[in-house]
C-alpha cells in the first residue's frame, strides 16, 4: 500500500465523517397534514422560517460540496493512483 493510498484513505474517512455529522445537524423536514393544505394554515412565524432557512441553506451547501469532494477523492483513489503507480513501476525498470 503506497503513501498516496494511505493519504487518500484518510481524506475519504475524514470527509465521510464530516458529511455524517453535517447530515445529523440538519433539521428534520416536517410534513404538513392535509388540514393545513386545505385551510392554508401554518404554525410557523415569518421570523422562524427565515432564521432557519439561512442555517439550513448553509448546511445543505456544505454537505453537497463535501459529498462531491468525497466522491471525486474516491474516484481518484481507485482510478488515478493505480495508473500513476503502474507508470512509475514501468519507468523504474
Amino acid at each position: 500500500m503506497g503513501i498516496y493510498e494511505i493519504i487518500c484513505g484518510a481524506v475519504v474517512l475524514l470527509l465521510c465523517l464530516l458529511v455524517i455529522v453535517l447530515c445529523l445537524m440538519q433539521d428534520e423536514k416536517s410534513q404538513q397534514n392535509m388540514a393545513s393544505a386545505i385551510t392554508g394554515g401554518s404554525n410557523e412565524s415569518f421570523y422562524g422560517k427565515n432564521e432557519g432557512r439561512t442555517r439550513e441553506a448553509m448546511l445543505q451547501k456544505v454537505t453537497k460540496t463535501l459529498s462531491i469532494l468525497a466522491f471525486v477523492t474516491i474516484i481518484a483513489m481507485n482510478i488515478v493512483i493505480p495508473y500513476i503507480m503502474t507508470f512509475f513501476e514501468t519507468t523504474a525498470e
